[in-house]
């Protein structure tokens, strides 16, 4: 199916077309008031009159309206995608270049850098997407989030996205969710995507932002409540006269960071403010059909809520999340120095960034700019390095005309390209601070160890965009741009002026350089070409399907301490130069995962031959050696980003089972994609009965929906320990299992729409 740079008004029109009576139906039989989230939902099942609508029980099939792909993600997603033979993807799909532009001396230079590096890659993506009818977002585009909500969000939509901060559309009151690339391929080739029908965490605003609070606090406050778990399985909803007050964009820097508490996604009501972007946008049209319907695009009232929390948005103070984990909340000075005194963080800040797909509109650059300005003016500039990443060209192009992107490179800031870059890994620093501990400050999303440059040794805090303007000038973590003062070089103390932003330029965007391909009519003849001695890129061949048998003393490969994300799982970084390569990105393996035994990182007990490895070479040898195995994670394991190559590379190397206390929502899908049985401890306890020498057997394949799996610890020299684990297979997702992966059920169901 082509697409075209932009939602077209006829996609949107069918979707509200149905609305007003499928919001009845919902009603009818659930015999009460929906939340905005159940409309949606209901809106796009595949059956609406037929389908379980049972929270955390039911399994339900959906209708996305579109697809979205980044480049690092997009790669494998589309070598899936070519196995289907299918002459085009069923629904609008895009893919953008974000991911694989690496920071290092600014805008201009990082992209002629990237754009000769990767060569190979986007010209892969480019033309595959020519083939199957997916638009293209080249190199210098924006970031995927940023683009999507540009141009094809619209409240009461869905889509998925191979990247888990795809619920950034929700500021536009689209279910959005974070999906691997098997999930992705399911929807491309016309088939529902499936999940399971989630829990509904309400949360009411009241009041409204002033001073130096702004959206970002009220998921930074979310996340301190909720915790990185707290949102698993459930849709986080925000309604009250506050969420009125908060712009478009604010609303979508909420959205994008309920990934870190583990939501399916977040989704706010229709409003005025989402019809003022939208119509900024140039989405007139789309602005007047919501507004027919807009009723319907917010919740009920006496929606039914699963958990409640109420934010009273006027009393609200600036938060700094960190280090290491999202959730880790403080309030800006006293909160944050505390916690450095008590911890021996250090204070002076090595670095300071604004961006990302969380905090890059223009409302947050104006904010940023205004601090500065005014800093300016009396003389500062940064105590620190100062990196701004735009969003997205059309913002670049327009924070350039209005002159803010000169409000801050006058106090020493430096742009760098419009991609995600040290957001998730893409940033070249200097060894000479990386290899000691150093504090960073950014307007980012996630701040695991290792998440930004690759350096243990570096403690990132997630705070506004404002408030690393103010600690950039500060040049130390325990500033309070409320109470405290800088002194400037004339010897006077300064108090920072209060930010003020602009929601939406006066002048409108700027689109900035066409960077959008949309594809041909028809692309039968273009050939994709993957050349098959790549480092880069390697087809994919089709895994095994189960061989009938339970899985009987498997070697424990790797058992975890503590978080092990998706980052520990299959690193970013320097490693994303393989997301096309299975082989050679399977090098990276369980290559930060913390080893329960001996507390070190990256390497375990090889079993074969008795010799300590690292967790890539063991899993290389235990597949050469045809050996099934298992891993344990800790709690929430798989938290993070939704890359499948965590799941890929296990299977890949032979893993049968992975077992955990909990885990992360999108990895445990991604896992029964690929063929693995994920196993939950059904007591948590028995996480500690497995030693380093143990083996352990798993008996009653395939598993059985909603009856727990039987498993036995074989202690070497002693006696077995029997124990039981629960999973969340459905029906459908058993024959995944059976197939040995999803993607090879859907290749067998279009060679049987063929015939």
């Amino acid at each position: 199916m082509t697409s075209s740079a932009g939602t077209p008004i006829e996609l949107v029109t069918t979707v509200y077309s149905k609305l007003a009576k499928n919001v009845a139906l919902g009603r009818k039989r659930l015999n009460r008031p929906l939340t905005l989230t159940e409309k949606i939902l209901i809106n796009h099942l595949c059956k609406p009159a037929k389908q379980e609508l049972e929270r955390s029980r039911s399994y339900a099939d959906f209708n996305p309206d579109r697809v979205a792909m980044q480049d690092a993600t997009a790669q494998m997603a589309l070598l899936q995608f070519m196995t289907a033979g299918l002459p085009t993807t069923a629904v609008p799909s895009t893919v953008h270049c974000d991911h694989l532009i690496l920071a290092k001396s600014g805008a201009r230079i990082d992209m002629g850098v990237a754009i000769d590096t990767n060569k190979e890659v986007y010209d892969f993506l480019r033309s595959v997407s020519a083939k199957y009818g997916v638009g293209f977002w080249g190199p210098g585009s924006g970031i995927i989030h940023q683009v999507v909500l540009e141009h094809y969000a619209f409240p009461g939509g869905m889509m998925i996205g191979t990247d888990s901060h795809t619920p950034n559309a929700g500021g536009l009151g689209m279910i959005a969710i974070g999906v691997g690339g098997a999930d992705a391929v399911d929807v491309m080739t016309g088939f529902p995507f499936n999940v399971r029908w989630p829990k509904v965490i309400g949360v009411k605003l009241t009041g409204s932002l002033s001073g130096w609070s702004s959206p970002k606090d009220v998921i930074l406050e979310v996340a301190r409540v909720l915790t990185v778990e707290g949102g698993t399985g459930a849709v986080i909803e925000y309604f009250g006269d506050g969420a009125d007050t908060i712009s478009a964009t604010g609303k979508a820097t909420i959205c994008n960071m309920g990934a870190e508490i583990g939501a399916t996604c977040s989704v706010f009501g229709y409003d005025v403010q989402m019809s003022d972007y939208l119509r900024a946008t140039d989405r007139t049209e789309i602005a007047a059909e919501a507004d027919k319907v807009a009723e319907h695009l917010r919740p009920d009232d006496g929606a039914l809520y699963d958990k409640m929390i109420e934010i009273d948005l006027s009393s609200l103070k600036p938060l700094i999340n960190g280090p290491h984990t999202p959730d880790l909340a403080h309030r800006v000075g006293s909160g944050v120095a505390k916690a450095a005194a008590e911890n021996n963080w250090p204070l002076e800040i090595s670095s300071a960034l604004i961006g990302s797909c969380t905090n890059s509109s223009y409302e947050d650059i104006t904010r940023a700019a205004s601090v500065a300005r005014f800093a300016a003016s009396k003389g500062l500039k940064a105590k620190t390095e100062l990196l701004i990443t735009p969003g997205s060209e059309q913002i670049r192009a327009t924070i350039e005309r209005d002159g803010l992107l000169a409000d801050l490179e006058a106090i020493g800031a430096t742009v760098l390209a419009n991609a995600c870059g040290p957001c998730i890994g893409q940033w070249d620093r200097s060894k000479e601070i990386t290899e000691k501990s150093n504090t960073i400050v950014s307007s980012f999303n996630r701040n695991f160890p290792k998440r930004n440059d690759g350096s243990a040794n570096t403690l990132s805090f997630v705070t506004s965009p404002d408030t690393v303007i103010a600690l950039a000038l500060a040049g130390r973590l325990d500033f309070d741009p409320i109470t405290d003062t800088i002194t400037a070089p004339d010897g006077s103390q300064v108090s920072l002026a209060a930010p003020l932003g602009e929601v939406l330029p006066k002048n409108g965007y700027d689109a900035g350089a066409e960077t959008f391909i949309a594809p041909p009519s028809d692309g039968s003849d273009i050939e994709v070409v993957v050349d098959p001695t790549s480092e880069r890129l390697q087809l994919l061949e089709p895994f095994e399907k189960w061989d009938g048998n339970d899985f009987i003393y498997m070697p424990v490969l790797m058992k975890a301490k503590g978080k092990c994300t998706t980052d520990h799982i299959s690193a970013a970084g320097p490693w994303l130069k393989f997301r096309g390569h299975l082989e050679n990105i399977s090098g990276n393996l369980f290559a930060g995962a913390v080893n329960a035994f001996t507390g070190d990182v990256g390497e375990g007990f090889d079993k074969i031959d008795g010799q300590v490895r690292s967790y890539p070479e063991i899993a290389r040898h235990y597949s050469d050696n045809n050996t099934q195995w298992c891993a344990i994670g800790d709690q929430n394991y798989g938290e993070g980003s939704s890359r499948e190559h965590a799941a890929m590379e296990p299977r890949y190397r032979g893993a049968c089972a992975i077992f955990a206390r909990s885990f992360a929502r999108i990895h445990e899908t991604n896992l029964k994609k690929q063929g693995i049985v994920p196993l939950t401890f059904a007591d948590p306890k028995d996480y500690d009965l497995v030693g380093e020498n143990d083996t352990i057997s798993v008996r009653g394949m395939p598993p059985v929906p909603d009856q727990p799996v039987r498993c036995i610890v074989h202690k070497r020299g002693g006696n077995d320990i029997e124990f039981f684990a629960s999973h969340t297979f459905s029906p459908e997702q058993v024959k995944w299992f059976i197939a040995g992966s999803a993607l090879n059920v859907v290749r067998e169901k279009v060679k049987k729409s063929k015939k």
